[in-house]
């Protein structure tokens, strides 16, 4: 097979017990060394996520030294943004001087912007490089970042498409023939009350599994508008949460949260989908100015024969709720707040633990690579994005999807994306009255 194939459909099911065990972190192997304590950042893409984990990152050596005595040191030494000539990035780099120092903040002349920055940030001297960028353009930068042997912390989704997935499993695999850690911005998992509540749930609290309901129900996103002199892409890039091929829609940008918690429950990824879903309300039905679902349901079938149901749905004024459940032969759970066992199968269960899993991914990364540790999140990082993709696919079409036929002939959302610049066309434009094209349930097909 080819190297973008590397999943078959036995190890597609097989490999994922990675999902339950890769939440603890032990220091299983011996990474690439540092040459200091000073652990040198790039960041690509310095927006809501970037800037967050910026914060965090510069934070964590304070907060290691006081809770562990380890010393170490990070520093932010190159930034790549699609816009880093604007004004929003420079402010928040004048913010982390401020809160920092300049001499942890050091990026004169290391200031890169467009689509094609990321080269030039992570090929700065770096040790570690974040990457925040939209969905579809994270494969070929995570690609090129371990190409050059760097650690990365990769936030989700790590890709739109099918395509990205392969290109990330088959960069994951490079990172760990080099010993590169990766972590992915999945950070429930790095939260002590799922991690508690999950090994409970896999240890047989609720007895055998047989369905999941997971929900992100929210109000809605942001738009900007088009100004003077932007071009399509420009447009398109600038509000990429509204374009299936630099997103990947809602279902995967957030929804992929609790998508991964159900399958890391259950320590497998579902071999088939089938949903609906549509866009009726997003931007008061304006299709010029998006082009994604604002409401998904999805049925997912795990391999024995274990259900998920998943509702994702941006709606002012509707029904707003983010949370996992677990029902079992033994009783239910709402996943990192409680247990519930049937009567006569033991007492309720409060989950106790700290939340903040943004911060505690960051700490966790910066201590395996201050101690010269390696983990690599890239693999269930890329399965839990796949199985995002998988519900839309099936709520785009209307159709059943197989899961290992999707990973292995899905279609491509943006091909050439290596090679974009704001004056290419992009992948879709509007028609002649203005509207993007919105998937067609019954009419869409997922292998085009």
């Amino acid at each position: 097979m080819k190297e973008q194939e590397i999943v078959s459909r036995r190890s597609f099911i097989g490999s994922t017990a990675l999902a339950g065990a890769a939440a603890s972190f032990p220091y299983v192997a011996k990474g690439k060394d540092l040459k200091s304590d000073t652990i040198r950042v790039a960041v690509v893409g310095l927006g809501g996520r970037g800037s967050g984990a910026i914060d965090q990152i510069l934070s964590a050596p304070q907060d290691l030294e006081k809770t562990k005595g380890i010393k170490c040191n990070t520093k932010l030494v190159a930034v790549a943004d699609a816009f880093a000539d604007g004004e929003k990035v420079q402010r928040k780099l004048s913010g982390f001087k401020k809160k920092f120092g300049e001499d942890r903040v050091d990026v004169e002349g290391k200031i890169f912007n467009g689509l094609d920055a990321y080269k030039q940030a992570i090929d700065s001297g770096v040790d570690m490089v974040v990457i925040a960028t939209p969905p579809g353009f994270k494969p070929q930068q995570f690609e090129y970042a371990i190409n050059q042997g760097k650690k990365v912390f990769m936030e989700k989704p790590v890709a739109s498409d099918v395509t990205g997935v392969n290109r990330v499993l088959a960069a994951a695999k490079k990172a760990k023939e080099k010993g590169l850690s990766v972590g992915i911005g999945l950070q429930r998992r790095h939260e002590e009350r799922y991690i508690d509540c999950v090994k409970r749930l896999q240890d047989g609290a609720i007895g055998d599994i047989n369905l999941l309901r997971v929900y992100w129900n929210g109000g809605g996103i942001w738009h900007r508008p088009k100004t003077d002199g932007m071009t399509e892409m420009e447009y398109q890039v600038n509000n990429w949460y509204h374009f299936t091929w630099a997103s990947g829609d809602q279902i995967c940008e957030q929804h992929i949260h609790n998508l991964d918690v159900g399958c890391w429950i259950k320590g497998m990824y579902p071999v088939k989908a089938n949903g609906m879903g549509g866009s009726e309300m997003r931007m008061g039905g304006d299709r010029s100015l998006s082009q994604i679902f604002d409401h998904t349901f999805v049925e997912y079938t795990f391999e024995d024969g274990t259900k998920m149901y998943s509702q994702g749905r941006h709606l002012k004024g509707g029904w707003s709720h983010v949370s996992e459940y677990a029902h079992g032969s033994k009783g239910t759970s709402k996943i990192a707040s409680h247990i519930e066992p049937f009567e006569g199968h033991g007492d309720p269960m409060r989950i106790r633990g700290a939340g903040g899993g943004h911060y505690q991914e960051q700490k966790d990364l910066i201590e395996n690579l201050h101690k010269g540790g390696y983990y690599n999140e890239a693999e269930y990082g890329a399965m839990s994005t796949f199985t995002a993709i998988l519900g839309r696919e099936a709520c785009y079409s209307g159709k059943e999807i197989d899961a290992a036929k999707l990973l292995k002939e899905g279609r491509e959302y943006a091909p050439g994306i290596d090679d974009y610049t704001y004056n290419t066309k992009p992948p879709i434009v509007p028609d002649a009255n203005g509207h993007y094209p919105v998937a067609t349930p019954g009419k869409y097909n997922p292998f085009a």
